[in-house]
């Protein structure tokens, strides 16, 4: 069985989010909606997602502070934007602000349902290729194996002590909230 993959939605008009919630989740996705940008930065904080789809005009914080913010934490997670705003100069602005896609409204559900895919298929083709081994100073650790070492010792970790790891490698020279760590590898609340 296929693993269902987590939308954070945040929309604040709250007939169009309801009805693209439950059209997501009638694609198979798990769609948590949320109907400002605070609430969704909160969700986010307490939940992993795999993909973000955020309003761009939403009361308490827009969705290209939001997504700002969103990027501090993971810079790799996809965020389209979904928004009334059409000028040129705003969909420019929501590219420079890190999304991968900016939709304008009116818009098919059905295209965004196939923007989605087209983006997890590349997320998930990078994370494919992706180099298992890294080299931490005098150290070097291979993730599929769980391998960590340094000259000629080497050493098995644990599972969860590998993923922290990977994880850490893989977000190098970046500051990582302790939640997002915890949420990222331990999924729920038993840490």
């Amino acid at each position: 069985m296929e693993e269902r993959l987590n939308i954070l939605l945040c929309e604040d008009d709250e007939n169009l989010g309801m009805l693209l919630r439950e059209y997501l989740q009638a694609k198979g996705y798990v769609a948590e909606l949320c109907a400002d940008g605070e609430a969704g930065h909160k969700a986010f904080m307490k939940n992993k997602y795999d993909l973000c789809v955020f309003d761009v005009m939403m009361p308490k914080k827009d969705g290209l502070t939001l997504a700002q913010e969103v990027r501090a934490i993971n810079a790799e997670i996809p965020i389209i934007f979904l928004t009334a705003k059409t000028l040129k100069e705003d969909i420019l602005e929501g590219f420079k602000i890190g999304a991968d896609d900016y939709i304008t409204k009116p818009f098919s559900m059905e295209e965004l349902t196939f923007r989605i895919e087209a983006i997890l298929r590349r997320v998930r083709g990078k994370k494919n290729k992706e180099n298992t081994n890294y080299k931490i100073g005098r150290f070097t650790f291979d993730t599929q194996k769980q391998i960590l070492g340094i000259d000629d010792k080497q050493t098995k970790l644990t599972t969860k002590e590998s993923e922290l790891l990977a994880l850490l490698c893989a977000h190098a020279n970046e500051i990582l909230q302790r939640e997002f760590a915890l949420k990222t590898i331990w999924i729920d609340d038993n840490y």
